[in-house]
């Protein structure tokens, strides 16, 4: 008996060395390689898991930087997905062994270095059409609350201030203003921009915008006034709402000398990125009142606290903490696009599959740049299993769930293959001479 488990030893590691690689055929399914999907900076894939079960093992990390990965899923992970609360910096994609797409849940994509992505072969994918609705609703609330000072009136009713004298109603309420009539600024009209715009109109608005990537004509099918020149839309603007991406070319975009060139006393919204503005530059504008009051949904330094940063003094600010993005509706529609994007570059080619895919140019760019395609199969080899270490990561197999059963912590054991070859990224492409396309992400929902 103990001859025979010898011999059955012997046989598997004779075929584990030639076969290295290779996942055997499922007699009552089809044939898959499962490669692994990481969620890198969450712990909940309960969205994802239906739509990736069949052709995936899907693992969460709930890390906040590339240090607290697990060395398996350094090695192993075919695809990541991410939010935007962990970035991936050229080192830090150099650390994946294997990656070959990466999707961010949700619109924005700036805390992934797209250039090095390119070079290395990784496709970079957003989900450009999540939270449209939610980040422009958010936007024109906050610009209205700067127009008629609820938050400040609120505070002041939970204060304890009285106001039902005409004196003191006008002392509480000092500084709202009438819409109609006033000018609304957008830069970048992308998605959220355009809804924005529309949004705004109905409330007696006039429309103006920047943004040099669009096409003649658009200004005339939306019915809204272009500018220019940047300068040109601070000038003429009222309010000025912020829907671009974030990029080397725009960090602090608003700055001292930008905010100089702003009507004196307008309002200021930010609801993409908070590299955008100069908080330091803002802080001071606010306190001598050059611009009148200013609401920021983003922030240089995440999570935002008005204790520390060049904000906490700062008068007639409103500040939420990162949500205009968020509804639950938007938030499962998001994962579910972000899981079919992999599940698309898994089972078909790398990038043409890719609906969404924001550097894509790049990679054709690059020269015999590889398709994720089935491995070759063999039956000795059905049945293997890869046990993740517990309290590292936790693992969605088509068995169950994180959190499920034995818990989050436990072993949870997910059938994998080491089945996609080995990967090697392809040569380096020639280096970008600038970001994907900002009309790719020109509207970010703060997410995410």
């Amino acid at each position: 008996m103990a001859l025979m488990d010898k011999h059955k030893q012997v046989k598997r590691q004779r075929l584990d060395r030639i076969c290295e690689g290779i996942r055997p055929p499922i007699l009552n399914g089809p044939m898959h390689p499962r490669p692994l999907v990481a969620l890198l900076d969450g712990r909940d894939c309960t969205v994802e898991m239906p739509i990736l079960k069949d052709v995936a093992t899907v693992a969460f990390c709930d890390a906040q930087s590339t240090q607290e990965i697990h060395e398996k899923v350094l090695n192993e992970a075919v695809a990541a997905l991410l939010y935007h609360t962990i970035t991936l910096s050229r080192d830090d994609l150099e650390k994946f062994k294997g990656l070959r797409v990466i999707v961010r849940i949700g619109s924005g994509f700036d805390n992934v270095d797209v250039k090095a992505a390119a070079e290395l072969g990784i496709a970079v994918c957003n989900v450009p059409a999540a939270s449209v609705e939610e980040t422009a609703d958010t936007s024109l609330c906050l610009i209205l609350n700067l127009y008629r000072r609820v938050t400040w009136m609120h505070q002041a009713l939970r204060e304890g201030t009285r106001a039902s004298s005409v004196e003191q109603i006008r002392e509480v309420a000092g500084g709202a203003a009438r819409i109609r009539g006033e000018t609304l600024g957008i830069i970048g009209l992308g998605r959220v921009g355009q809804a924005v715009a529309l949004r705004a109109k109905a409330f007696g608005f006039g429309v103006i915008f920047y943004d040099p990537y669009l096409p003649d004509g658009v200004e005339r099918s939306l019915g809204l006034q272009r500018m220019a020149t940047l300068q040109d839309l601070l000038i003429h603007s009222d309010c000025v709402s912020l829907h671009c991406s974030l990029n080397e070319h725009n960090h602090h975009l608003i700055n001292d000398f930008t905010i100089k060139q702003m009507r004196q006393g307008a309002f200021l919204v930010n609801t993409s990125r908070g590299g955008l503005v100069d908080e330091k530059a803002l802080a001071q504008a606010l306190k001598e009142g050059r611009i009148r009051g200013a609401a920021l949904d983003v922030h240089e330094a995440e999570p935002f606290s008005f204790s520390t940063g060049p904000l906490k003094d700062a008068p007639n600010l409103i500040c939420t903490p990162h949500t205009a993005w968020y509804s639950e509706q938007a938030s499962v529609e998001a994962r579910e696009e972000a899981a079919r994007e992999v599940r698309r570059a898994i089972t078909g080619r790398i990038p043409d599959s890719l609906k969404n895919c924001v550097n894509k140019e790049y990679l054709m760019a690059a020269s015999q740049w590889p398709s994720m395609e089935t491995a070759t199969v063999h039956p000795e080899l059905n049945g293997a299993t890869y046990r993740f270490p517990p309290g590292l990561i936790g693992v969605a197999a088509a068995g169950g769930l994180p959190g499920t059963g034995t818990g989050v912590d436990s072993l949870v054991t997910g059938t994998l293959a080491h089945g996609i070859a080995p990967v090697t990224h392809p040569p380096h492409a020639p280096s970008p001479g600038q970001p994907a396309k900002a009309e790719a992400d020109r509207d970010i929902p703060s997410d995410q």
